[in-house]
């Protein structure tokens, strides 16, 4: 597959502005790194929108789902960094999925992604999963490298903020995404799912966003 693994975490946030070249320090010099050096974990992109909110995108794979609430990553959680604390505090408008990675077609990874939140109804996500099989094809279209599907685990799919308590409609949401060569190649493949008649009314947002960088395991300093 071109996402490595099996399970995926999504986070997506916005930042004030006051505080955002700190954010993105954080985020660069710490934060990454520290992710992809627990266990199980295989590798990061950053990502900053082109055309979509919130404004930046991070995806973080691992090599299974479980990974996603072991013992390892649950004591990163409960240690964070005071460093992390300060910014954690400050994230706007936070998305954070805990998803399986049920489809993923292609080869190679993009320098653009193209996203696609949808709401799957209570009885139909083997119908959906099954229509989103066939449009997640990358062959026909120009600037596609790969395609794939997250299901969030909405038991595992809080907010880090103090919204984590509330109920949250969407945390059983799934995301469609779709690696491509740069940005203009994103709305024409986006278009399959988007301006589908059978599948608009499941459509939440769409964005479309430029890669800041990536980092995998073997990148980090051997210990």
């Amino acid at each position: 597959m071109p996402i490595a693994g099996q399970g995926m975490l999504l986070t997506s946030m916005d930042v004030d502005s006051l505080h955002e070249a700190e954010f993105n320090r954080w985020y660069d010099r710490e934060h990454i790194e520290e992710r992809v050096a627990i266990d199980g974990f295989l590798e990061a992109r950053r990502y900053v929108a082109h055309d979509g909110k919130p404004k930046y995108l991070s995806l973080y794979s691992t090599a299974t789902f479980e990974v996603l609430d072991s013992p390892a990553y649950r004591k990163a959680l409960a240690s964070q960094t005071a460093w992390s604390n300060t910014n954690i505090a400050r994230f706007k408008n936070m998305i954070r999925g805990v998803a399986r990675i049920t489809i993923s077609r292609g080869t190679g990874r993009g320098a653009a992604l193209g996203i696609i939140r949808l709401r799957p109804p209570a009885d139909g996500a083997d119908r959906l999963r099954a229509a989103l099989r066939e449009l997640l094809d990358p062959v026909p279209l120009d600037g596609i490298i790969s395609m794939h599907l997250l299901e969030n685990d909405p038991a595992l799919s809080k907010p880090l903020t103090a919204d984590a308590a509330k109920a949250d409609p969407g945390a059983a949401d799934w995301f469609a995404l779709i690696d491509a060569t740069d940005v203009s190649a994103v709305p024409a493949a986006a278009a399959r799912i988007i301006d589908n008649a059978a599948l608009k009314p499941l459509i939440v947002t769409s964005g479309v966003y430029r890669l800041l960088w990536d980092l995998a395991k073997s990148d980090l300093p051997q210990r």
